[in-house]
């Protein structure tokens, strides 16, 4: 008798509740999905209800009724994925719709290599000002929160979170000069860590072949990331080499994580030049052993073979001692210039020669200027513009760096084919485009953005998993959700689960495909059909919707006081 009163008391709520389940209004139903929930799993058939901005029922809604009803026509059902390095800093600025990367499923964008929108004092703000190119605003915020609030009300279709960046928290306190802080200082660097942090950030993000930051020595690292543990925050690095010190640079990071009881992640993991292509697999190994020593490591990447900054990568960091002005004077000195024509050409080992590492002047690829009467060169290799305007290439350089007052944006070809599908692979890496995300008209066509910001999500789904089948579906789904939402320590996202936020995408499997290259690179990828963000319809049946209801996500130390 006991038994049966204990069945019959599990049974009747449960039918109950199935009952309830197909009774109730939803916003919306997602109707006839195959579901990829995000765990890697396989996927099953079913519904799933949307009220307000939550998912509320995942199961058999065929009795339920919806004021907005989506018929998922048998396509995959996944959680919105996640942006693990995004420079949509500017350009959700100018038009918060984020298209390139909504069409491809992205709602969230994760900012903030090494460079982040805040802390701002005013000299700083008062450059970045002024540095402005083709996209103008006014800089109306001071901290990190600050900016990313901004953001929030002003309007985006994608959520958006990021990192302080140890450069950010570097040139608010010393500027741009190389030296090590005073214990004074560092403190002030601790403090602003602290109010980041409470703030909503991520953790520490630092970007370390780049001056200022390149300055910066472990041991300062380490401290700043000791500040972000205290409120569960990570670190994350565009490591100090990813060629001739490969290894050392990973030491470095495994370092940092270790000593200041951080999650540490690389930023586009990569063996970049041609030399240095074989010191992935071992790379690999080394994460894999600080992983099984319990050291939290993991990575991210994108899917392309080139990449892209600025060509004052071809020079030394010492060169930009005091900032981008004491360099802009150094390459008009001629003794200077004769020295920087050497230095361009040296497979250096003290910093990192981007330009050296991508083979010569054919492989770095002219992206975008500030001048207009520099923009008929967007799309050329270095070396075709040297022979136009017949200087050499190492002369073509300097002089484009001073003419434009800017880094100048390239392209430099770097890494192997073979090496991203190794990548891909990895259970423990997923993915960020490295780029802002775009509209494929208007002010951002002046200048060439890398393919990356119109592929790289599309390129995992179609061209890695279902063409080459380097992983299942459900693997690359989970690598573009679940993975990295767990590894930023992000609640109720990155899964398709009850009570979590309605962040789903609805594409075809069959059909999702990157588009751009970089011949044309501002191409929209295909085969997404739905994108809801907070369980609002951002994509329709392919088609933006307008809406903007994106959120300022925060990080596990929101709201703490230490």
């Amino acid at each position: 008798m006991k038994k049966r009163i204990s069945l019959f008391c599990f049974v009747i709520p449960l039918l109950i509740f199935c009952s309830c389940s197909n009774a109730k209004q939803y916003d919306t139903i997602i109707r006839n999905g195959m579901i990829y929930d995000g765990n890697g799993g396989e996927p099953f058939k079913g519904d799933i209800g949307i009220f307000g901005d939550t998912i509320a029922f995942i199961g058999d809604l065929s009795k339920a009724a919806a004021k907005n009803d989506v018929d998922a026509k048998g396509n995959a059902v996944a959680p919105g994925f996640i942006n693990m390095l995004s420079w949509a800093t500017e350009t959700l600025i100018e038009d918060g719709r984020s298209q390139s990367d909504i069409r491809q499923g992205v709602t969230l964008e994760v900012m903030g290599e090494g460079w982040s929108m805040g802390p701002l004092n005013g000299p700083m703000k008062d450059r970045e000002q002024n540095s402005q190119g083709d996209i103008k605003y006014k800089i109306e915020w001071n901290t990190l929160g600050e900016y990313l609030n901004f953001l929030e009300k002003k309007g985006v279709s994608c959520n958006v979170a990021s990192f302080i960046g140890a450069t950010t928290i570097r040139d608010h306190v010393i500027g741009e000069d190389n030296r090590e802080p005073s214990a004074v200082e560092l403190d002030s660097m601790r403090m602003l860590v602290r109010q980041a942090m409470e703030e909503g950030a991520l953790g520490v993000g630092s970007s370390l072949i780049y001056p200022p930051a390149f300055f910066a020595k472990t041991e300062e690292l380490i401290e700043l990331c000791k500040e972000a543990s205290q409120y569960g925050g990570s670190y994350i690095s565009h490591l100090r080499s990813e060629g001739n010190k490969f290894y050392e640079a990973v030491e470095e990071l495994i370092r940092i994580a270790k000593e200041a009881n951080v999650h540490g992640e690389i930023y586009h993991l990569k063996a970049a030049g041609k030399d240095n292509w074989g010191k992935l697999d071992s790379v690999m190994s080394r994460v894999e052993r600080a992983r099984s020593e319990g050291i939290s490591v993991s990575a991210n990447m994108y899917t392309y073979i080139a990449g892209a900054t600025g060509m004052t990568a071809a020079f030394p960091p010492s060169l930009q001692d005091g900032g981008f002005g004491k360099l802009r004077e150094r390459l008009m000195d001629p003794k200077i210039r004769a020295e920087m024509k050497k230095a361009m050409n040296t497979n250096a080992s003290d910093w990192e020669n981007l330009y050296y590492g991508a083979g010569g002047a054919e492989n770095v690829l002219l992206l975008s200027f500030k001048q207009d009467s520099l923009k008929k060169y967007t799309g050329k290799s270095l070396a075709q513009v040297a022979t136009i305007r017949g200087t050499t290439v190492e002369e073509t350089a300097m002089d484009l760096i001073i003419q434009d007052s800017t880094r100048v944006g390239v392209a430099y070809f770097l890494m192997s084919e073979e090496n991203v599908k190794k990548q891909v692979s990895i259970p423990w890496v997923s993915f960020g485009s490295d780029e802002g995300s775009y509209t494929n008209e208007g002010i951002f066509l002046k200048s060439n953005a890398h393919p990356r910001a119109y592929g790289t999500f599309a390129r995992v789904l179609g061209k890695y998993s279902r063409d080459e089948k380097l992983i299942s579906l459900q693997e690359a789904i989970r690598k573009l959700s679940k993975l990295p939402a767990t590894n930023l320590k992000i609640q109720k996202r990155g899964e398709l689960k009850v009570g979590y936020y309605a962040d789903i995408v609805i594409f075809n499997p069959a059909k999702v495909k990157d588009n751009a290259t970089f011949d044309k690179p501002h191409e929209y990828a295909e085969g997404m059909i739905h994108v809801f963000v907070n369980g609002a319809p951002v994509l329709k049946e392919g088609v933006h919707t307008g809406a903007k209801p994106g959120r300022f996500v925060k990080g596990p130390g929101f709201g703490m006081k230490n």
